[in-house]
């Protein structure tokens, strides 16, 4: 216990010393050192695996007094008197303070249980259950919400999803049930490797070619595509990962209808097209820190929505094949915070998914055993995307003929990864 009292003067001094105005540089070189010096654990998508990298009282002490000190250093700075550049680090060494205060009060707590063996059935089921799904709602989305209300967010958005479903419907003349049955055409499927490949590059050369419509920025790394190997992967319909677009072909024919949203939100002008930005921006040693991805996956699934623009979704069926996605992400966020939050069944949760989609039961349990196993990671895409949307309709509305597209996707994407509440001020600033 002395070694680490030592320790945690030495941090106290460190920053004493450099709690001046002018002096904010050597304050976030102090916080950036400190920072890395206690080997936080990244976040996991099980909560199972993220209570197990709890540290000992010791551990969770060494931080608490790390941040504490971070925190009331920070008070010794004006914001307004600092860069641009200064304020961005000064307000995210203030939002992973506190983030991390909120873990630790709960780890204090954690590590007093004494829990042998940490329930899988679900985080409302461990000590604290509410308080820590409440944590990792605020750490996945990086926005300061609520359960409350992201589960009537989540509701909203079933609504808003199934009236562009409807309105699809209408298009091709079909009732409901003709509708539905016709989903299942053996038209939409198919099999043939190279001719989803070929599918995939054609998409590829559509969006490029249409890419400087929206976006100032066309010159990225080039983008592979292949089909994908990893097994542990086969539940989505592809995925990115080091300048590749994987699409996973295995055991069951592939929907027409996934080619063209799945290739924008995880390739162009998606994940992939995001990742060139950010490696092409300069960025703080403050911010190479951390990542966000609430920005990440509401970029993905924002990025969604630019379909028609880019050359795609040239038939209904086409742009439904991103809704059908859509409608299942949307309703993923009431089911997310019902199950973790407030301790739904998996009868409630089945029951609850059956009168929100219609054709898409066999993949149900599915879902709600995900939510089990990653609580709040699923509210990303949705929560993300539609503030990113929010900000582009609000500016449009603001600048009228004035709106240019293309200035807001830089303002949008051209400081690297960020909390959303920064992004927005970003997207807003003079």
């Amino acid at each position: 216990m002395k070694a680490l009292r030592l320790v945690i003067a030495i941090t106290f001094v460190a920053f004493s010393a450099s709690a001046q105005p002018n002096n904010f540089g050597d304050f976030s070189k102090t916080f950036v050192s400190g920072y890395k010096s206690l080997n936080l654990p990244q976040l996991e998508l099980s909560y199972v695996a993220n209570l197990q990298h709890i540290g000992s009282a010791e551990q969770i002490q060494k931080q608490f007094d790390f941040f504490s000190a971070t925190k009331r250093e920070l008070s010794a700075y004006n914001p307004a008197q600092l860069t641009s550049a200064q304020k961005t680090d000064y307000q995210l060494i203030a939002y992973e303070a506190g983030l991390n205060l909120q873990r630790l009060a709960l780890e204090q707590k954690w590590v007093q249980y004494h829990v042998k063996t940490i329930p899988d059935s679900g985080i409302i089921h461990v000590p604290d259950g509410k308080q820590w799904y409440a944590y990792m709602l605020n750490r996945w989305v990086n926005d300061k919400v609520n359960p409350d209300e992201i589960f009537q967010f989540g509701l909203a958005e079933v609504k808003r999803v199934q009236g562009h479903i409807e309105t699809i419907r209408e298009q091709t003349g079909l009732s409901e049930d003709a509708f539905y049955k016709h989903l299942n055409d053996p038209s939409f499927f198919v099999s043939d490797q190279p001719s989803i490949q070929q599918a995939f590059e054609h998409n590829k050369e559509v969006i490029y070619a249409n890419l400087d419509k929206l976006f100032s920025i066309s010159d990225i790394a080039p983008l592979k595509i292949e089909k994908g190997t990893n097994v542990a992967l086969v539940q989505t319909p592809g995925y990115y990962n080091n300048n590749t677009f994987y699409y996973n072909l295995f055991d069951k024919p592939y929907n027409r209808r996934q080619f063209d949203w799945l290739f924008i939100h995880e390739a162009v002008p998606g994940h992939h097209y995001q990742n060139c930005i950010v490696a092409q921006t300069k960025v703080s040693d403050v911010q190479q820190l951390f990542f966000y991805i609430g920005f990440a996956e509401g970029w993905g699934a924002y990025a969604e929505e630019l379909g028609k623009e880019l050359g795609l979704y040239q038939t209904p069926y086409d742009e439904l094949g991103k809704w059908e996605w859509d409608i299942v992400r949307s309703v993923r966020v009431p089911l997310d915070v019902g199950i973790n939050y407030y301790g739904w069944t998996d009868a409630q949760a089945l029951d609850f998914w059956k009168k929100n989609i219609r054709g898409q039961d066999d993949i149900a349990m599915r879902e709600i055993q995900r939510v089990k196993r990653w609580p709040a990671q699923v509210v990303t895409y949705k929560y993300g995307a539609l503030q990113i949307l929010h900000w582009k309709q609000e500016l449009q509305k603001k600048q009228g003929k004035d709106f240019n597209i293309k200035d807001f996707h830089d303002r949008v994407l051209n400081h690297g990864s960020l909390p959303l509440f920064m992004v927005k001020e970003n997207v807003f600033k003079g």
